[in-house]
């Protein structure tokens, strides 16, 4: 498609005030305790969905938009359908201006809601289901995320992909996210970088995660003490296990493994552990790969498999709540068959 062509495709919004004039006009002031920034910057929302890759004729779901300063970029580009998914009330004047603004144009919808506890299938209702092994979703779930809830929404979406539920039941859909610069560089981070973490590993066993590029602090209003991150994570075609994800996320290196298992057999399970994934037990978390943390893994679930108990039990609970869960000498007994 020629530049030409798609200049004339994208829709002129009816003169409105600026994102900035909104902000003042509504005496909308970011709340601290609900990490929020806003990025009135039009270059850089402009850079953050296209980021994203093609929206046009697709569906869009934004996390928080605000006042809608990235909602207006994505209006832009022209998607099919845009639920846009806001839990502070004081925004919804702003975008309604924005929903009537763009009637004739694009399908918006509003939904004031915590993005943690909102369905987002419901957002991708009668988007027809994609081969999951072939072409991606026409599906995108973008936004600058508060810093408090980042981390936690990109686990939940992760599980989401890992079970092909909520905005993954129609395919693969991609993810564009903000997210401290620190934690997106964890989520990128390769083998052996200094940040890689639980983090690194989940995110690559079930996505191809981007780091696209740095938003300066000093763009956001009010300026954060830190850099952003906009980051894009498509999920694979094939993941790298079939394990299940939560049997996947308790698990991570030596220490943690330990965790695993009560006081009396905590050694044994645990060198066992080591030895039949055929890894060292000093090694650090940053030095493993995706595939020796799968292999632990799979150590780990062959081991709950015949001691079921095990996976019930729970290394924080308080000492006199933690009964022994089979005879000890029972299991060392069985320990030394149990991988072969």
């Amino acid at each position: 498609m020629s530049k030409l062509s798609l200049a004339t495709k994208i829709p002129r919004l009816p003169p409105l005030p600026t994102i900035r004039d909104l902000v003042k006009l509504y005496r909308l002031q970011a709340i601290k305790q609900l990490s929020q920034n806003f990025l009135m910057d039009e270059r850089l929302t402009d850079k953050i969905v296209k980021a994203a890759g093609r929206l046009e004729g697709h569906s869009v779901l934004e996390v928080g938009p605000g006042p809608g300063g990235i909602t207006r970029s994505i209006i832009r580009r022209m998607p099919r359908n845009l639920v846009l998914v806001e839990k502070d009330p004081r925004f919804m004047p702003t975008l309604e201006l924005l929903q009537e603004a763009c009637q004739t144009h694009v399908n918006v919808d509003i939904v004031q809601d915590d993005i943690l506890k909102y369905p987002t299938e419901m957002a991708f209702a009668g988007t027809p289901q994609t081969v999951w092994e072939e072409a991606r979703a026409p599906i995108h779930l973008i936004g600058n995320l508060p810093f408090s809830i980042s981390t936690r929404l990109l686990i939940n979406w992760l599980e989401d992909v890992s079970l092909k539920r909520g905005a993954w039941t129609y395919g693969r859909a991609s993810m564009t996210l903000t997210f401290q610069k620190e934690v997106g560089e964890r989520i990128v981070a390769p083998l052996l970088d200094a940040q890689r973490c639980r983090l690194s590993v989940m995110s690559q066993i079930w996505t191809a995660p981007h780091l696209k590029f740095i938003i300066p602090g000093r763009a956001f209003v009010p300026q954060p003490d830190v850099d952003v991150a906009v980051v894009t994570l498509i999920p694979l075609k094939v993941p790298k296990t079939q394990l299940p994800f939560d049997l996947v996320e308790k698990k991570y290196i030596q220490r943690g493994i330990s965790n695993l298992f009560p006081e009396d057999v905590r050694q044994a399970f645990t060198e066992q552990m080591f030895q039949e994934a055929d890894l060292d037990p000093t090694m650090r978390s940053f030095q493993l790969s995706v595939e020796e943390c799968l292999r632990l893994a799979e150590c780990y679930h062959k081991i709950i498999q015949i001691y079921p108990k095990i996976d019930e039990f729970n290394y924080r609970a308080p000492k006199n709540q933690r009964h022994p869960l089979f005879p000890t000498s029972d299991v060392l007994k069985e320990l030394c068959f149990l991988f072969k």
